[in-house]
C-alpha cells in the first residue's frame, strides 16, 4: 500500500448512500467509514490499484464496534451451525466474537483458525482451535475482494472433516465471491458492501 490519505470521517463521503434498515448495520457501516476506510493510492493483494482500501480489523478489533460486528454475522449464521472461523488473520476476530455472542444467547458454536500454512509438529494440521468432524462450518472473513481466502478456508475445513455451509464477510468489496462461492456449491453473504460504503465493487 502507499499513499494512505489520513482516517477519513463518515462525512467525507459525497456519495449517497443506500439507507440500512437495520440500526446495527448503519452503526457498523458509520464505524467502518470512521476507522477502518482509507482513500489514496494502493495496490491490492490481487496487484490491482485501487483509489480506495479498507483495514475492517479497524473496526471489529475495537470494543465499540465489537458487539456490532458479532450481532450482524451471527444473525446470517444458520441455526444448525455448530462452528465459525476461517483463514488466520482476517477471519480470527470475526469468528471469536460471534462465537462469544453466540454462547451468550445460549447458542453452542465452536471457533477455530485456519492457518496460513500446515504444522509440521505437534497435532499436525492446518487447523486451531474447536473444530470436530460432522461440524456444520460457517467460514468467516473480514473483508474479501475476490474470496480466495474464503475458499482455501472451506477446503481446510473439509480436509479436517467439517462440512461448509455458508461463507460469510464483514465486508465484500469485490462483488464476484457469490459467483465463485457458487461454483464450490456454496452459499455466500456479506453483512456489508462496497457499495453499502459509497464505493463501486472492485471486480
Amino acid at each position: 500500500m502507499t499513499g494512505a490519505a489520513p482516517t477519513p470521517t463518515s462525512t467525507s463521503f459525497p456519495h449517497r448512500l443506500p439507507a440500512l434498515a437495520s440500526p446495527t448495520l448503519e452503526a457498523l457501516r458509520e464505524h467502518l467509514l470512521l476507522h477502518a476506510v482509507r482513500r489514496g493510492e494502493f495496490v491490492l493483494k490481487s496487484g490491482r490499484r485501487s483509489n480506495w482500501f479498507i483495514d475492517a480489523k479497524q473496526t471489529v478489533c475495537r470494543p465499540d464496534a465489537m458487539l456490532l460486528v458479532a450481532e450482524a454475522v451471527l444473525d446470517l449464521v444458520p441455526t444448525d451451525a455448530t462452528a465459525i472461523g476461517g483463514l488466520t488473520m482476517g477471519a480470527d476476530p470475526v469468528a471469536f466474537v460471534t462465537a462469544a455472542l453466540a454462547s451468550m444467547r445460549g447458542r453452542g458454536l465452536k471457533a477455530f483458525s485456519v492457518r496460513k500454512e500446515e504444522k509440521d509438529h505437534g497435532a499436525g494440521g492446518r487447523i486451531a482451535g474447536a473444530l470436530d468432524p460432522g461440524d456444520r462450518v460457517v467460514v468467516a472473513e473480514d473483508a474479501v475482494t475476490r474470496g480466495t481466502s474464503l475458499l482455501e478456508a472451506a477446503s481446510a475445513v473439509r480436509a479436517a472433516g467439517g462440512e461448509p455451509v455458508l461463507l460469510v464477510a464483514l465486508v465484500d468489496r469485490g462483488g464476484t465471491v457469490t459467483a465463485m462461492a457458487a461454483e464450490e456449491g456454496l452459499p455466500f453473504r456479506a453483512v456489508l458492501t462496497a457499495p453499502d460504503l459509497g464505493f463501486p465493487f472492485e471486480s
